[in-house]
């Protein structure tokens, strides 16, 4: 009677496999980085996902948070209430809530040389789209609209720069 094929296999070595790789897969998996810098300190690794949320205040299932109702089969409805725990953590959401109550900094800037093409537009044309369309300057074809839009956005990410720039050209010029 002959033996089943994998009964005779033995557990050899996979020298294919990458073992420290395979072991930071698994930590990462284990222990994944939480982005929130709040969270992450008041973070027990000792606890669940659930039971951390539960204590920081805040939900891991937001359907289980608010209370649902149900029609059972009599006709009655049932109302389903999310478990009341203490929160011992309270000052994570406090944290969270101060920081979304900060405004929000516009970062986005433009490039140098479409503020220095923004510039030369109202300096030789002042707001005639239709002429900026034809200028020598205008490299990239841009229809009067895409130069609208270019000053506009100018106007916005740069308005003390480009409060600046108009004065400079309101006032006269003395040689």
């Amino acid at each position: 009677m002959p033996k089943a094929k994998k009964k005779s296999k033995r557990n050899t070595f996979n020298y294919n496999r990458d073992r420290k790789k395979l072991k930071k897969k698994f930590n990462k998996k284990a222990n994944p980085r939480i982005e929130n810098k709040q969270i992450r300190d008041a973070w027990d690794q000792n606890k669940s996902m659930v039971r951390n949320l539960k204590d920081m205040g805040l939900v891991s299932d937001p359907n289980r948070s608010f209370p649902i109702k149900r029609d059972s089969l009599l006709g009655l409805r049932k109302e389903r209430t999310a478990s009341a725990r203490p929160v011992i953590k309270p000052y994570v959401i406090n944290q969270l809530e101060e920081e979304a109550n900060r405004p929000v900094k516009d970062t986005k800037t433009l490039s140098t040389d479409l503020i220095e093409y923004a510039q030369h537009m109202i300096r030789e044309h002042k707001d005639n789209y239709k002429a900026m369309a034809s200028d020598e300057k205008n490299y990239y074809q841009d229809t009067p609209k895409q130069i609208k839009r270019k000053i506009n956005e100018y106007k916005r990410c740069h308005a003390e720069h480009y409060d600046a720039f108009v004065a400079s050209l309101a006032a006269p010029m003395s040689h």
